[in-house]
């Protein structure tokens, strides 16, 4: 291949990347490092190709394109290519990969080896299973991995599972005169096995209400009344959001993350701890 076709096909390969034909941008960019792997802007054309696999979920590919494309890119300066890297060797589990990409990027991990489970803080993650889409908190585990720590709505997922979010904010919340970035998920890391149950509480006051709710966390599951769900559009979801938890006095539905058996136990103690004012029934699974 001679350098004029090369440049053609680097041409056909933008074109393609701005009409989003993400696959045909990879072929295109991968024609021509077959042949100039190591050409001036070959460290960009490297980046573009993994990350056309990135868009396509192709991770095998992420993250073979990547690590030429990382190979190419300063370390500790924050380069996105480091980024996608670790995503695509995170998803694949490939953890030397990925502790290596995220250290290549800039960031500090804990010592050791295989899978990451650091404390990098909480955030927000929008997730997205057939077209619904719900935006919770997590736990981060990692730079790209944290867990779910609502009860989510959304029919399928559960309390507690794992989700790899992307690197690019969508949005924000204010939590306390604190903001929190919001991340889209690119996929289910690790299922939760705690049901979703649905249960309708009476509160004599929201004190009863914020009781049942610690039980619940203290014991390693998770309650989220109906109060504190807010609808938004998908427009204003990307936007920067006050964050309130609502907790109200009255009935009203909770959904909670716990084995049927124990959701009851800790129901019926709740319940049994005032003479008045707190009560339960229709406890049911419902995800």
């Amino acid at each position: 291949m001679h350098k004029s076709e090369a440049r053609k096909l680097i041409e056909q390969a933008r074109t393609a990347w701005e009409a989003e034909e993400w696959q045909r941008a990879a072929d295109l960019y991968e024609q021509v490092l077959a042949q100039f792997p190591d050409e001036r802007p070959s460290a960009e054309w490297w980046y573009d190709a993994a990350l056309a696999h990135k868009f396509l979920r192709n991770w095998e590919k992420a993250r073979d394109l990547g690590r030429e494309a990382a190979a190419r890119a300063p370390r500790g300066e924050g380069d996105p290519a480091f980024w996608n890297l670790g995503i695509a060797a995170t998803i694949l589990r490939d953890w030397a990969t990925a502790r290596d990409a995220w250290t290549g990027f800039g960031i500090g991990l804990p010592d050791g080896e295989g899978e990451i489970a650091g404390r990098f803080g909480a955030a927000c993650v929008r997730l997205d299973t057939d077209g619904e889409r719900e935006v919770v908190w997590i736990e981060r585990l990692c730079p790209t991995r944290g867990r779910v720590v609502n009860v989510p709505v959304t029919g399928g997922r559960r309390y507690g599972e794992i989700v790899v979010h992307d690197g690019e904010p969508k949005g924000e919340r204010v939590y306390n005169g604190t903001t929190f970035p919001v991340f889209d998920e690119l996929t289910l890391f690790e299922a939760s096995a705690l049901p979703t149950l649905e249960v309708t509480v009476g509160a004599g006051e929201a004190a009863d209400l914020e009781a049942l709710l610690a039980l619940f966390t203290e014991h390693g599951f998770g309650a989220e009344p109906a109060s504190a769900v807010r609808v938004l559009c998908a427009c204003c979801s990307e936007g920067t959001h006050q964050q309130e938890r609502d907790v109200r006095a009255g009935a009203q539905a909770v959904s909670l993350a716990a084995p049927e058996h124990e959701a009851r136990r800790l129901l019926e103690r709740w319940a049994g701890e005032t003479a008045i004012g707190r009560s339960w029934s229709g406890l049911e699974q419902v995800g």
